[in-house]
């Protein structure tokens, strides 16, 4: 095998899984095509020590860090295909070239399925919002918003009136069940039963919504759980079970980040739920330290 270990995926959870195998002398191979989840937003929030810097600054960074251990190796390709062989696996990339390692990081991440409605996938990240505990502080105390995807929208609502004065916008959907709609009243959050037609504002932000019945309502942010979907079919390729999340399929791991293939570990969006970037970066820790201790410890109890 030419490495000890390849990471697909070079954010968050990639980079960290990379920077702790390489601190153990081990040789990691990085294939990233350079699209992290949170590229659509200015700035990372709660990050230790790096609250509100750019998500792009941040990673340009940690991967500056991997690269001067002199056991990595960075490419900048896509990940096709995957597969087991002797002594390890083998990964195809885009380019043609296929790089072998004796065990996998799968970080590829997810992306977000967002509602066709007009204006809201050029705000995304910016006045579209997925988690408040990432931007809701930037918003807090303007008018917000909830547009209902699921009936987790819910718990969404409840949870970013805590921020400021909050609308469900139910977008055409059924009217929630008694028990939520108290839930929501409890809380102080109004519920718009029309459907949204347009989004609208300058420059990525939000003033209004425009309604299906013509009717326009301010706003400064609006909130949403899209569902999601695995960058890559790598995962299923190998044979990794998948489960079903709240916002999409997850990469099944147990305490490790090991999957259910022996030798694949998976750190990061695609293997937990809810997320976020420090969640993310400490998946890949615990995946790194993981994979390393099992090139330790499996030819010893051979």
């Amino acid at each position: 095998m030419e490495h000890d270990a390849i990471v697909i995926g070079g954010s968050y959870a990639g980079l960290s899984a990379a920077i702790h195998i390489a601190r153990a002398r081990r040789f990691v191979c990085i294939i990233d095509a350079g699209s992290p989840r949170n590229r659509f937003a200015h700035a990372s929030h709660g990050f230790f020590g790096q609250d509100g810097a750019d998500p792009y600054a941040m990673i340009a960074e940690a991967r500056e860090e991997v690269a001067r251990y002199p056991t990595v190796r960075i490419i900048a390709s896509n990940a096709t295909d995957a597969r087991a062989v002797a002594g390890g696996f083998e990964v195809l990339l885009s380019t043609g070239e296929v790089v072998t390692a004796a065990k996998l990081v799968l970080a590829f991440g997810i992306s977000d399925l967002l509602p066709d409605v007009p204006g809201l996938a050029e705000r995304w990240g910016r006045s579209v919002l997925h988690c408040p505990y990432c931007h809701g502080f930037e918003h807090s105390g303007g008018k917000l918003g909830v547009l209902w995807i699921t009936p987790m929208s819910v718990h969404q609502a409840v949870l970013i009136a805590d921020w400021g004065p909050t609308t469900l916008y139910l977008n055409g959907n059924a009217l929630p069940e008694e028990a939520a709609r108290a839930l929501l009243d409890r809380r102080g959050v109004a519920i718009e039963p029309a459907p949204v037609r347009a989004l609208h504002g300058g420059d990525g932000s939000m003033s209004s919504l425009l309604l299906d019945d013509g009717r326009t309502a301010a706003i400064d942010a609006l909130f949403l759980a899209p569902r999601s979907r695995l960058n890559s079919p790598i995962a299923d390729q190998l044979g990794c079970a998948l489960d079903d999340g709240p916002f999409g399929k997850i990469v099944r791991t147990d305490a490790a980040k090991l999957t259910t293939v022996p030798g694949v570990y998976a750190a990061g969006d695609i293997a937990r739920a809810p997320h976020n970037a420090s969640w993310a970066a400490a998946d890949g820790v615990t995946a790194g330290i993981s994979l390393h201790q099992s090139l330790i410890f499996e030819p010893l109890a051979a």
